[in-house]
């Protein structure tokens, strides 16, 4: 099955990393320096298909494509892995996981089944795990990490009993965070990240009694803010003037005239 076009993206991408012929910005990125846009684009993607947007969903997955094929191409000048590596690892690793698909003998399965089935496989591949909840729980954005964090420990008998013990174990966070901030302005700032840190995991549990996934809850809260903050600059350039040369106490009756609306 012949794919003209993968094949000339993966030849732009090496032209990019011409040694002596490409790009001076391309030439210079690890695989660390390129982290920041794998995120960055993987995100970029979801909010394309939460509009809905098969265009845009196009235009993401190809630059989160990129990321891939950059990271395949720096692999490859270091002679680790390279694109075709990865592609063998992953056909081979799915085969494996999907015995009810490449297995004559294996058909009729439920969707619950094969989930049970993919573990089972994962475990015969990789070993148990010495930790119940181990590194692993650190793959994904933090307030993501910390709701993960909690499903699991409450499947190893390791939670609040009820929403209200954890209502009270924010309470007891926050007043932590408050005891680090006395009056006067001198801080440890180390001390305050490490408390605000606490209050913030202590949020997330609450919102996983509550059945609310905290990331999905703070992403709506990021789209309100951006929403309504748009309307208050629409109202400071109706009124001739920049945000930037706007008395705070005005953008905040504006903030409060959109609240409203």
């Amino acid at each position: 099955m012949a794919h003209p076009e993968l094949e000339r993206c993966i030849q732009v991408i090496r032209a990019l990393r011409h040694p002596t012929e490409g790009c001076p910005w391309d030439l210079e990125q690890t695989h660390k320096t390129l982290l920041k846009y794998l995120l960055e684009e993987s995100y970029e993607f979801i909010e394309a298909t939460e509009l809905n947007d098969p265009k845009l969903m196009e235009e993401e997955l190809g630059d989160v494509l990129l990321q891939i094929l950059l990271h395949s191409t720096i692999a490859e000048d270091a002679k680790t892995f390279n694109l075709e590596s990865v592609a063998k690892t992953l056909a081979d690793k799915i085969v494996r996981r999907h015995p009810h698909v490449f297995a004559k003998n294996q058909k009729n399965v439920t969707a619950e089944q094969v989930t049970t089935k993919w573990q089972e496989i994962k475990i015969q591949e990789k070993g148990e795990r010495k930790y119940s909840i181990d590194q692993k729980y650190l793959h994904a954005p933090a307030l993501e990490s910390a709701f993960r964090i909690g499903v699991k420990s409450t499947s190893v008998n390791f939670d609040w009993s009820d929403h209200l013990q954890v209502m009270f174990k924010v309470e007891e966070e926050w007043q932590e965070v408050k005891e680090e901030l006395p009056p006067g302005g001198h801080y440890n700032p180390e001390r305050v990240k490490e408390e605000i840190g606490d209050l913030l995991f202590s949020v997330a549990q609450l919102a996983r009694h509550l059945k609310i996934n905290p990331e999905e809850a703070l992403r709506d809260a990021n789209k309100k803010f951006i929403h309504r903050f748009q309307k208050v600059e629409d109202l400071v350039k109706k009124s001739g003037r920049k945000l930037e040369d706007t008395p705070q106490s005005e953008l905040e009756a504006y903030w409060v005239e959109v609240k409203k609306s």
